[in-house]
């Protein structure tokens, strides 16, 4: 097999191999290579930054932990799948020569290259020294005539002057100088207690790895660099198959649940391949966002990551750890390493972990680090007792105790890990420990786990039921409802973490403007005063010409809709869906059963007056309808009106619409019998933290409202934000940004539909609503696309927490287009990698 490659190679650890590499990727993919990206070492986290640059899988090349004889069949097999690479490019490891302590270099990025007969591309850190850098180089190019230096990329480079000393003095070597690359200390990745930070944490990722690659491609000769790639020799071995290497296929296709997302973004990438080639189906889920195991699940996956920097958000998701329990409980097969060991605990860092495994773990001030050979002592998911591994370790934290009796693990001679058999099977099934295995080195583990997931069946008497939501039973559906019961408390704000660009919220503003923020200030110096709702309720009945005894100001459109559902005695209540949550939610709260009248995507979300029931006596929907965009004609409103019923519209999104369709849709100017409008502020003007909203409607529905707010409800702060935002101001502001969301909006929807990804049609709010069933990598499952974009750095809103809607939907922000132009590419990145 002819593939020319080459290996990025330095003196030391922190000279600069990860920055080069994988700019080296980015660069070459930028001038229509296909690039493969690989690293020597058990490393996680370069490999995520060479999959963001290469738009494929990164890939490890680990003479410990795969064996020797594996290492030239995993780097054709990488550079073949998904598509035959022009190039290799391989980041080696610490300095070139070091690797396995006292084992004479084995595993070392030199051994490797030697292995895989690729030339070497050495990258100095030229801080601190000249000449000098010369006499390194050399020694380093004659010490193993085995290793190939075919060239040397200084870096960190001070002036001029100072690379063109160290090129001078490079000449007596022989050796070519292929790059130069001044100082700069924004290209660079920041790093934590392990390491650098994953790729997956970092949402200013895909516009630093631009950066980087313009600086690559002005600072590096990328024809030199190919030349050497191109001097390799073919490859004699054939690729490695996961197929042949697994020897094992299950009778049925059965879902293993693999934990993804920020918290565990470590995982090799042969374990799915090697999951899949035994004819199950590897479903990523997030232990931060996701609420269930993905439907169906018959194995777990807990592999490693930072849970340790995501404690808080995983103890916060009690759903899913009730999930969790209850399966092992039932004795699903589970394989944890490191994280996922962390993730079962009884407590991480004092705060609750799922309890699974009897200790308690936390952060400590020894990294432990190494190479390790290990041997089972017991039977489990893994295989019989006698089973050897080869494996690394790589960690801060400790647990204690640190092992069950009898351990996973024998690692010299000492115990490790915790093999349990929560469900009383009589035989483990649940194996968790510090060491990473890969796979690939030891097909027959992945065989052992592949075995106790197909022949896995629930434990008797086991609960295995999702956890139910604590809201009442929906009442029959006018429409046929969706299969599960969605989480009606799930809001945007719980699909954002620190790290990622949020696309799941509607605010507009990342905070109010200074002139509405400077009034906000003012109001503080009346905090001492209970506060007085009047001055908001008259400027809002004067912007909409209405009573001022028809207009009720709130904490928010939510106290809104809470005020309602305790008002009201309906005998039929119904909401028309997909919309916001909270109306129902409210109702259920109240005691008051409800009736979902599912809007169908074939229609394109449409509502048609004569689908809602005559005797519903209560009818609630959004408009523009959150989370489809659709603004129902005022004609249909309407439509809806009929003595003895109540229609509640939620106008939350009208002040994003432009202006002459507020105009023609909209009726809260309108004293209509019937009909109650309720609207918020506080997406506006970015005062989500401050709540203020208000009702617009009939006086005596108002005046049923306004008897069951509290006293004092609305703050000083919100009622002059209130009246701040009714101004003349204000209202100019809002117009021009109505239109700038239709600028904005224009090519996200162009963009999308491109890559096959068709918002639904006719959106007139601050976001766009997509289908993404469809885009499922090979045997996944719907969903998969929202925790992609979660690992590259995208927050999304989930749709399948709106009843009507699946898995497979999303709910995307309108953005900047900068924003935009970055999530673009990280979607067609994840569609090519899956393609």
């Amino acid at each position: 097999m002819t593939l020319p490659r080459v290996v990025i190679a330095a003196p030391s650890s922190g000279s600069g191999k990860t920055t080069v590499a994988t700019g080296l990727m980015a660069a070459l993919r930028r001038r229509g290579l296909e690039v493969s990206g690989h690293k020597v070492g058990p490393d996680y986290i370069d490999p995520g930054y060479h999959a963001l640059a290469t738009g494929r899988p990164g890939r490890n090349l680990d003479a410990h932990l795969v064996g020797v004889d594996r290492l030239p069949g995993l780097l054709a097999h990488g550079a073949l799948v998904p598509r035959p690479a022009d190039v290799a490019v391989i980041e080696g490891v610490m300095g070139l020569y070091d690797g396995a302590l006292g084992q004479q270099g084995f595993a070392s990025t030199a051994h490797v290259a030697a292995v895989v007969a690729a030339p070497v591309l050495l990258v100095v850190d030229a801080s601190g020294a000249a000449r000098t850098h010369a006499a390194v180089v050399h020694g380093l190019a004659s010490f193993d005539r085995s290793v190939r230096i075919g060239g040397v990329i200084l870096n960190r480079v001070g002036s001029e002057r100072h690379g063109r000393e160290i090129t001078d003095a490079l000449e007596d070597t022989g050796l070519p100088v292929l790059g130069s690359l001044p100082r700069d200390p924004d290209i660079a990745a920041p790093s934590r207690h392990l390491g650098l930070v994953p790729v997956a944490e970092r949402p200013e990722a895909v516009a630093a790895l631009d950066r980087l690659a313009d600086h690559i491609a002005a600072t590096v000769d990328l024809d030199g660099v190919l030349a050497l790639a191109r001097t390799a020799p073919p490859l004699l071995d054939g690729a490695w198959d996961a197929a042949a290497e697994i020897g094992y296929r299950s009778p049925q296709r059965r879902v293993v649940a693999v934990a993804g997302g920020r918290a565990f973004t470590f995982r090799y990438a042969e374990t799915d391949e090697l999951l899949r080639a035994a004819g199950l189906d590897p479903v990523v889920f997030d232990p931060l966002a996701d609420h269930r195991l993905p439907e169906g699940t018959a194995g777990l996956y807990l592999g490693g990551g930072f849970p340790e920097v995501h404690a808080g958000e995983l103890a916060a998701n009690d759903d899913l750890r009730r999930d969790i329990r209850a399966h092992l409980a039932a004795g699903l097969p589970t394989v944890a390493e490191c994280a996922g060991l962390l993730y079962l605990s009884r407590t991480l860092d004092g705060l609750p972990g799922l309890g699974v495994v009897a200790a308690d773990a936390a952060m400590t001030p020894r990294l432990t680090l190494g190479y390790r050979s290990a041997v089972a002592p017991v039977d489990s998911v893994y295989g019989p007792a006698g089973t050897r591994v080869t494996g690394h370790e790589f960690h801060r934290t400790a647990t204690d105790p640190g092992w069950s009796d009898p351990p996973a693990w024998l690692v010299g001679g000492r115990p490790e890990g915790f093999v349990l058999d929560p469900s009383g099977t009589g035989r483990p099934t649940v194996h968790a420990s510090y060491l990473h295995v890969h796979w690939a080195g030891h097909p027959e583990v992945a065989a052992g786990f592949a075995r106790a997931v197909a022949g896995w069946q629930p434990a008797e008497g086991a609960l295995l039921t999702p956890v139910a939501d604590s809201a009442a039973p929906v009442a029959e559906a006018v429409v046929a409802s969706s299969e599960s019961e969605p989480d009606l408390h799930h809001h945007g704000d719980r699909d954002i973490a620190d790290g990622l660009v949020d696309l799941a919220v509607n605010v507009r503003l990342p905070r109010p403007p200074d002139w509405l923020a400077d009034e906000i200030r003012r109001a503080v110096d009346d905090l001492a005063r209970y506060p007085d709702a009047t001055p908001a309720r008259a400027a809002l009945a004067a912007r909409h010409a209405r009573d001022e005894a028809e207009v009720l100001p709130t904490a928010g459109g939510a106290e809104a809709f809470t005020l309602l559902a305790r008002a009201v005695r309906p005998r039929r209540a119904v909401v028309v869906h997909p919309q916001f949550t909270e109306p129902e939610a409210a109702l259920r709260a109240a005691g008051h059963s409800v009736d979902r009248l599912l809007l169908r995507a074939e229609d394109d979300f449409a509502l048609d007056p004569a689908q809602v029931p005559a005797d519903a006596d209560l009818v609630m929907l959004g408009n523009p309808t959150n989370p489809t965009g659709r603004l129902h004609p005022a004609a249909t409103i309407r439509a809806l009106l009929r003595p003895g019923r109540l229609v509640v519209v939620d106008e939350a999104f009208m002040d994003a619409v432009p202006a002459e369709q507020q105009l023609r849709e909209s009726l809260v100017g309108e004293g209509i019998p019937g009909l109650l409008i309720l609207r918020s502020m506080t997406k506006t003007w970015g005062l989500a933290g401050l709540r203020a909203g208000y009702a617009v409607g009939e006086t005596h529905v108002i005046a049923e409202l306004a008897a069951q707010q509290p006293p004092w409800s609305m703050s000083s702060l919100a009622v002059a934000a209130t009246v701040a935002c009714c101004s003349e101001r204000a209202d100019e502001e809002a117009a021009t940004a109505a239109e700038t969301f239709v600028q904005w909006r224009r090519p996200l929807i162009e963009g999308l539909t491109d890559l096959g990804l068709a918002p639904v049609p006719g959106s007139v709010a601050p976001f766009v609503l997509v289908d993404t069933a469809t885009a499922v990598p090979p045997d996944g499952a719907p969903g998969a696309l929202r925790l992609a974009l979660r690992e590259r750095g995208f927050a999304v809103r989930r749709g399948d927490t709106f009843p009507g809607l699946g898995p497979g939907w999303i709910r995307l922000a309108v953005r900047p287009p900068d924003v935009t132009a970055a999530l673009l590419v990280a979607l067609q990145d994840v569609l090519r990698t899956w393609r």
